[in-house]
């Protein structure tokens, strides 16, 4: 009935009749198809349209329709998020508020603050079914969960519909971020941890896909803008806090590393502001995982940032914060002296490689340690900063060696401890283990029951743990003895293995002293040694020393010769290697652009089927739902009947499921035929009864009612003759006492008109009193508003000509700074103008003169070739002239003739070698003499690739 209409008025019109006569639905389907016809909602403005979304997405809200108010809101932000976003946004804000005031209405209604369902995308479960068959409830609490839970489950379901909507259009990039902050206040309010977690999966898969995102078009988002980036980053920080409220804990763990993976995106740091809440909000997250060191850490950076970026940071907040990193840096649980124990332990992830993941967050290049930490903190002054119960803290842990009264005072210290409670029980800990490893120093055996007494707050079992971690770790030796009721401390003394020392130390342990006891005796030697002998070791390295000069001047030009040519011959090989490795990356670049866009047309082509192959399903499951909600509606409705019960009671549970719409409405036709049948013969049957018991009734009843009519007669005769001789007597009596009072007041007439005269001139001159002093008030009034108003006129008309004024010298202005940038923009393009022409004429310029360069470098080249051709030639003919003349001895061939050739420093294919100048060519070697330069030089290594051409040319063959 809709596709009737031709203008969005008459449907909005027609919906609003629908909704007068409570066909919801039908009013819903008319609205849809205006959005589904694009000639409609691309050829009429938002002034139209809006008014028609508002109604479209109120049905929808209440008849908790989620999809069709996606697809409709779809429509419109294709039509209204370029041209109109502020439409877009009063259309998504409008449908969120009234989806969030009926769930909080149903939420008022019911006795429920939350609901108790798993999971809100799949509410109806064979187990809840079961559950709600077997369990106790009464109709009020099912009729409260029915009511509360559909409005919970619709509003997740808009939260979701609009953020995916929205995910990487950058015109409403802040309308995403408030519906996301939305939808995590919705998690809190509601109690929906696994819609948290699928909200917060969501936002992580959507950043990933504003990533794979084309950066051409202008309007998807880009994450390399800084109001993105922020948007985000806030966006996230908010989340993080959400879930922190909710305690889930790993949720915030992945979502600080989503905020670091953020900040690496970013070309620089974000705002100190956005830094100090990520450190805080990491440190938490890091004490609630039991990551004391990395909870230290990113106190520490955050105390950094403050005392940096904070300039008006107060004395009182320093030590506060001095006190809180000093607290969480003494806290951290003693390491391990041993950590290479830990790859024995078989686990997915070794710990080094999640201490680097951590350290990661908080931007560090390795993992700290405690040992790092403290140093830092002594470096930055932060121990000094502290407050003097704090410092002696301090002392006592790292410095002090005073196992008998230790545990004691540093309870003194912790007992004063409000603000930073919980560092107590991490503090204590670490307070054992000192006394422990002290006590290990200073006794060799100690009863169990003096170490609880030294330990003052430590109880057995606690003790007894701490001790077999210390053995476990391999970090001490400890037997304890159960019958003896002692602990003994001691070491093996063939153990070979060296400790650090970490925190205060008395004396070494005996292993340690035997370990080293050959190296002390090896340093008492050699010192006596140089006491007694001194000029021994002297006169040795004299010696070696001369020795060491006469080998280098021996081999110092050899060398420095084949120095440089090494040097020559690893420079070419570098580029002889740069050549290859770039030849190679090239072709490997060409194969992976080639593979990542056959991939990319292959994950297009699969991404396309998978989309067609989902809606093909939607649409069969959408139809299918709707066919067996048709199904069940059909029967409800059938069972509500006399003949449809009938009907049903002759089905069983199988023949049922197997009817479809048309088996059960024919079943239903022959039901109700027969059903009107029975009814028919029946009332033919009843009706025939009902006549003739009628009539006996008639026939017997006559001679009584004839009777009955002759006795009201005369009882209405006898009534109607004793009422009217009460009102004739009525009427008599009442004329009488009215004759009498008109006798007794016509004797009062006169005197009454003498006083209403009286009266009547008495209020006359007081009238005209009134009316006198009205009049002349009303003409004071009247000249004094003339007054007001003439002023009032003049007081506009002088305003009016100012603000005319004003007007006209802002015009005046506005012209003359449009025409100023007019102007520059001209001269800035003119000048753009002429910096482009010269360019192009020193371009030309220096193409022409390089083409004239390159000829004469050519030519030159020639005549060099031909010049030492003829002189090869001409040095030939005279060693043949000179071989041929007689008494010159036996023949001798010449010596091959050597030519320098330089390395060649280009990439592409080898040039043959061209001549040397005259001036520094060698002259030919006599015969019979040596000439070592050219020794030399035939010694220097030569290319592959140039060999064979280097060794024909020296001897007299070919050239190429």
């Amino acid at each position: 009935m809709a596709r009737m209409f031709q203008r969005p008025e008459n449907a909005l019109k027609r919906a609003n009749e629908f909704i007068e006569v409570g066909k919801k639905d039908q009013a819903l389907v008319t609205l849809y198809e205006v959005f589904k016809n694009k000639k409609f909602t691309y050829s009429f403005s938002e002034s139209v349209l809006e008014p028609i979304m508002f109604k479209y997405l109120d049905l929808c809200v209440e008849l908790k329709k989620s999809h069709i108010a996606k697809e409709g809101l779809f429509q419109y932000r294709n039509v209204f998020q370029t041209v109109n976003v502020g439409s877009l946004e009063n259309v998504i804000r409008g449908y969120l508020k009234s989806a969030e005031e009926r769930t909080e209405a149903a939420r008022e209604l019911s006795q429920q603050a939350v609901v108790d369902i798993d999971d809100l995308d799949n509410i109806t479960t064979p187990e809840s079914i079961l559950l709600s068959a077997v369990s106790g409830e009464d109709a009020q609490d099912r009729s409260e969960r029915t009511h509360l839970a559909p409005w919970v489950k619709f509003l997740w379901e808009s939260y979701g519909q609009c953020l995916e909507l929205l995910k990487i259009n950058v015109h409403v990039e802040p309308l995403y971020h408030d519906i996301a902050r939305m939808a995590f206040s919705f998690c809190l309010n509601y109690g929906r941890k696994a819609e948290f977690r699928k909200l917060c999966e969501k936002l992580r898969k959507h950043l990933e896909d504003i990533g794979k995102s084309s950066p051409t078009n202008l309007s998807n988002v880009n994450l390399t803008r800084p109001d993105t980036q922020q948007f985000n980053l806030d966006t996230r920080l908010i989340q993080l806090d959400y879930a922190a409220q909710m305690e889930l804990w790993q949720e915030a763990f992945k979502i600080t590393e989503d905020i670091h993976n953020l900040m690496m995106i970013s070309k620089k740091l974000p705002n100190p502001k956005t830094m100090a809440n990520y450190y805080q909000k990491l440190a938490m997250v890091f004490w609630k995982a039991g990551y004391y060191l990395f909870h230290a850490a990113a106190l520490f950076k955050l105390f950094q940032l403050s005392k940096e970026m904070k300039k008006n940071l107060t004395p009182e907040e320093l030590q506060r914060m001095a006190c809180r990193v000093l607290l969480a840096v003494l806290a951290i649980p003693l390491p391990s002296s041993h950590p290479e124990f830990c790859r024995f332990i078989e686990t997915e992830k070794s710990p080094l490689e999640k201490a680097q993941r951590l350290a990661t967050l908080l931007s560090l290049p390795q993992a700290p340690t405690r040992i790092s930490l403290i140093k830092d903190i002594v470096r930055a002054n932060i121990v000094s900063l502290a407050s003097q119960p704090l410092q002696e803290l301090y002392e006592l842990l790292e410095v002090e060696f005073s196992p008998l009264d230790l545990c004691s005072r540093v309870h003194h210290i912790t007992s004063t401890l409000t603000e930073d409670s919980q560092y107590i029980a991490p503090l204590h800990e670490v307070t054992l283990v000192r006394l422990i490893k002290q006590v290990s120093q200073v006794y060799q055996t100690v009863k169990f029951t003096r170490l609880i007494e030294l330990s003052h707050f430590g109880s057995p079992f606690q003790l007894e743990r701490l001790l077999v971690d210390c053995v476990r770790h391999n970090d001490m030796q400890v037997i304890i003895d159960h019958r003896a009721g002692c602990v003994h401390f001691g070491k093996d003394l063939s153990d070979s293995r060296e400790d650090k020392p970490d925190g205060p130390t008395l004396q070494s342990m005996p292993s340690d002293q035997i370990r080293s006891q050959l190296i002390s005796m090896s340093q008492v030697l050699t010192s006596a040694i140089q006491i007694i002998n001194p000029d021994v070791l002297q006169a040795s390295r004299e010696e070696r020393h001369e020795k060491l000069v006469k080998y280098y001047l021996a081999n110092a030009r050899k060398e420095h010769l084949s120095i440089l040519n090494r040097h020559k011959i690893i420079e070419e090989r570098k580029m002889y290697v740069e050549k290859m490795n770039l030849q190679r990356e090239e072709a490997d670049q060409r194969k992976a652009e080639e593979r990542n866009r056959r991939l990319a047309l292959a994950e297009k082509e699969r991404l396309e089927k998978e989309q067609k192959e989902r809606e093909r399903k939607r649409k069969e499951n959408e139809m299918r739902q709707q066919q067996d909600q048709i199904l069940k509606d059909k029967m409800a409705a059938i069972s509500q009947k006399s003949y449809g019960q009938k009907m049903l009671k002759k089905l069983d549970e199988e023949d049922l499921s197997k009817l479809d719409p048309d088996k059960i409405a024919m079943r239903e036709q022959e039901e109700l035929i027969k059903e009107r049948k029975d009814f028919q013969q029946r009332l033919k049957t009843q009706e025939k009864k009902v006549d003739y018991y009628e009539r006996a009734k008639r026939v017997e009843e006559i001679p009584l009612l004839q009777k009955a009519i002759e006795e009201k007669k005369i009882e209405h005769r006898d009534y109607w003759e004793q009422k009217e001789k009460e009102r004739i007597k009525a009427l008599t009596e009442e004329r009488k006492f009215f004759v009498e009072q008109h006798e007794r007041l016509g004797r009062m007439a006169a005197d009454k008109e003498a006083f209403l005269a009286s009266l009547r001139s008495k209020r006359y001159a007081a009238f005209q009193e009134q009316l006198k002093e009205y009049e002349k008030r009303l003409e004071e009034e009247r000249k004094k508003r003339l007054q007001e108003r003439k002023e009032q006129r003049k007081k506009e008309r002088m305003e009016l000509y100012e603000k005319r004024m004003i007007e006209e010298e802002k015009r005046r202005q506005e012209e003359e700074e449009a025409k100023r940038k007019e102007e520059e923009l001209r001269k800035k393009r003119e000048e753009e103008k002429l910096a482009a022409k010269l360019k192009a004429e020193k371009d030309e310029e220096y193409r022409k003169r390089k083409e004239a360069l390159d000829k004469k470098a050519e030519l030159q080249r020639q005549r060099e070739e031909e010049a030492e051709r003829k002189r090869e030639e001409l040095l030939k003919q005279a060693e043949m002239d000179r071989m041929r003349r007689p008494g010159d001895g036996p023949r001798q061939d010449p010596p091959p003739k050597q030519v320098y050739r330089p390395p060649q420093r280009k990439t592409g294919p080898p040039e043959p070698a061209r001549p040397e100048p005259r001036e520094n060519r060698p002259e030919p070697p006599a015969p019979g003499k040596e000439n070592k330069d050219v020794k030399i030089s035939s010694e220097k290594w030569v290319p592959s690739f140039r060999r064979g051409k280097t060794e024909g040319a020296s001897n007299g063959g070919p050239r190429n």
